[in-house]
């Protein structure tokens, strides 16, 4: 895929990220519903498939759960500078995008976050503050889900896939009611794909 960003597509993306990064309740992870929007959907500056695979690699790999914006980002850039075919040439855009991707999305929450939990912890007794908290639970649990369900829905019709959900469903219950370690869950997913029964 080959694409032709200006400057304003640029600050476009920088700013649709700075929104989403005060939407990050939960990760980042949570805002993917809408980047899976605004990044395929709406500008087609990612196909689908780039844009799943770059959460499926980014989550198998060790290392923090933003790692998946830095890949959005990468990609983008690569696509606009004109794919993989266009070798080196491609990389400083891509770097560029990665550059944009993650200020974007790191910045506000962070500085957020870091005033937000001073002034929680200096009054972490008030009603409000237990409130809040209490309060953000059920939200967070609904965007991992909305999350799950467009990962999911990129693989096509519930019925031809029944093994993939399937085991999305299994896997569901075993984290909720279960302590087994997530990494259990994820090589028995890659077993399984590998296998190809999934």
């Amino acid at each position: 895929m080959s694409l032709a960003l200006t400057g304003a597509d640029w600050l476009a993306l920088l700013t649709h990220f700075l929104s989403l990064s005060l939407l990050a309740v939960g990760g980042a992870i949570t805002t993917v519903p809408d980047m899976h929007r605004y990044l395929v959907d709406q500008r087609h500056w990612l196909s689908d498939s780039q844009f799943t695979s770059s959460i499926a690699l980014a989550q198998a790999a060790p290392g923090p759960n933003v790692l998946f914006v830095a890949l959005l980002g990468w990609n983008v850039g690569m696509n606009a500078g004109g794919g993989l075919g266009a070798g080196l040439a491609a990389w400083p855009y891509a770097l560029l995008g990665v550059g944009i991707a993650m200020i974007g999305i790191l910045l506000p929450s962070t500085t957020l976050t870091f005033v937000a939990a001073r002034w929680g912890h200096q009054n972490r007794e008030r009603r409000l503050v237990r409130a809040f908290k209490q309060g953000m639970t059920p939200i967070v649990i609904a965007l991992l889900i909305a999350t799950g369900w467009i990962l999911a829905a990129s693989h096509g019709s519930s019925i031809k896939n029944w093994p993939l959900w399937l085991l999305t469903g299994v896997s569901a219950l075993l984290v909720w009611h279960t302590r087994l370690h997530l990494l259990w869950l994820l090589g028995t997913g890659a077993l399984l794909g590998w296998l190809g029964w999934v």
